[in-house]
């Protein structure tokens, strides 16, 4: 083989690729202490402002093992897999955006962030304990995770609020207050040095996708759907990154019947062979750093004698494209989710879109504290989470597809699109792009 041929060979070789990857990974020490260096950075810039926002002098948060809080999880330290018998937070604000105060009612530090503010010597009861360090600082709010609206934000269970309140006793159980908007706020507010990380991941993402959607994985004819989504989650477990839910491949192909959206996103049609002129679909997210990603992209197969798409899909896509513009234009700080979902859905219609809009805040959970801005069966608002406003500094997965009727093919398709991005509170940004051509596998 000449040398020029050996080096573009080389340069396009799967295990080339796949090393040009994994360089995008920390070691698992350096992540690590990554997380805790970011951790330590939301505790002092994020959480002040906030706790002062929601006029919060103190944010208790009480977890037993293996039943954890969602918040409390995101303050741990990195070697915490989970909280340590009952791991008890005390977060105490001094008000004026000065640090604020950070106990921890367990035997010993948690992490370099929450000292150790329990001695057993003297107080055997943990509970009382608590009770003791509650009094000393006279919070006139004291915050615990209670939500209609958020899972994400309701991790006080009913156990340990009736032993709270047993613990402080009338007097100070009547300052007790839910600490929804205070916990959405904690865990949907990006610090900079996350969104420079989240780049990294969504580029993973798209990379480990754009494998997927290649005849490196994929022969026309033999390769089925379910055989790319497990080569989806395997090689991000090589990776080192773990997938936060299954991943699902689709297909869509003329004269298919009508579309249906619960079969395109579940495994209904595991063993469908991939053929020639397929419309080829993927809904694939990552973890990473405790962030996720969540991705959503197309791919079309050439038939014999073809080198691109046809123009039909490629408008289709443009389709996509627009509707996603609408969206993200439309954000605007103090916009709750619903009002941003009635406003895109009636600009869509008055451009002749048929879109149906289901974008969700992303962050320390996949499908994450925020925002709800339309789900898939629900195009009318949602009480509640989509109530809350458009903050800055906070992450989106921009979800959505639109109807396409296609007389070639005798049918309607769906494009479904999904993309992360950031909105600093004046601009809506993608993390990495977004997918504006089809990814194209070769027939041969």
């Amino acid at each position: 083989m000449k040398p020029h041929y050996l080096a573009l060979a080389l340069l396009f070789s799967p295990a080339v690729f796949a090393s040009t990857v994994t360089l995008n990974v920390l070691p698992e020490r350096e992540q690590a202490r990554l997380i805790d260096d970011l951790l330590q950075q939301r505790l002092t810039q994020i959480l002040p402002p906030l706790m002062q926002r929601e006029n919060i002098d103190m944010w208790l948060l009480v977890s037993r093992e293996y039943n954890e809080d969602p918040v409390l999880k995101t303050m741990l330290p990195a070697t915490w897999l989970s909280a340590r018998r009952r791991t008890m937070l005390v977060i105490v604000s001094p008000g004026a955006g000065k640090a604020p105060e950070l106990y921890a009612v367990a035997r010993y530090d948690v992490g370099t962030a929450f000292k150790k503010a329990w001695d057993v010597e003297k107080q055997p009861d943990q509970w009382q304990a608590l009770a003791d360090l509650i009094r000393s600082k006279n919070p006139k709010r004291i915050g615990i995770n209670q939500s209609a609206s958020y899972g994400h934000a309701d991790g006080m269970v009913a156990t340990e609020l009736d032993l709270l309140k047993q613990a402080l006793g009338t007097e100070l159980s009547g300052k007790l207050v839910s600490a929804e908007k205070l916990s959405v706020g904690w865990l949907e507010t990006r610090l900079p040095g996350e969104i420079e990380q989240y780049k990294h991941l969504t580029a993973i993402g798209h990379k480990l996708i754009a494998r997927a959607f290649s005849n490196e994985v994929v022969t026309p004819g033999k390769t089925s759907t379910e055989d790319v989504v497990w080569w989806l989650r395997q090689e991000s477990t090589r990776l080192g990154l773990p997938v936060w839910f299954h991943p699902t491949v689709s297909i869509q192909r003329p004269s298919s019947g009508k579309f249906d959206q619960i079969k395109a996103f579940s495994a209904a049609k595991a063993d469908n062979i991939i053929q020639p002129g397929d419309l080829l679909h993927v809904d694939f997210g990552l973890t990473y750093l405790r962030l996720n990603s969540d991705q959503q992209q197309h791919a079309y197969v050439l038939r014999p004698g073809e080198t691109d798409a046809p123009d039909y899909l490629k408008q289709a896509l443009k389709q996509g494209n627009q509707a996603q513009d609408i969206l993200t234009g439309n954000f605007n700080t103090g916009l709750s989710g619903n009002a941003l979902l009635a406003k895109s859905l009636q600009d869509a219609k008055d451009k002749g879109l048929k879109a149906t809009i289901y974008s969700h805040p992303i962050g320390h959970h996949g499908h994450a504290a925020g925002p709800t801005i339309g789900m898939w069966d629900n195009q009318h608002g949602t009480p509640g989470s989509g109530d809350y406003p458009l903050y800055a500094n906070t992450a989106y997965s921009i979800e959505l597809n639109v109807a396409v009727d296609l007389p070639a093919w005798g049918n309607e398709i769906r494009i479904m699109l999904e993309e992360d991005g950031y909105f600093d509170g004046q601009q809506f940004r993608y993390l990495d792009g977004r997918q504006q051509q089809l990814h194209l596998i070769r027939s041969q």
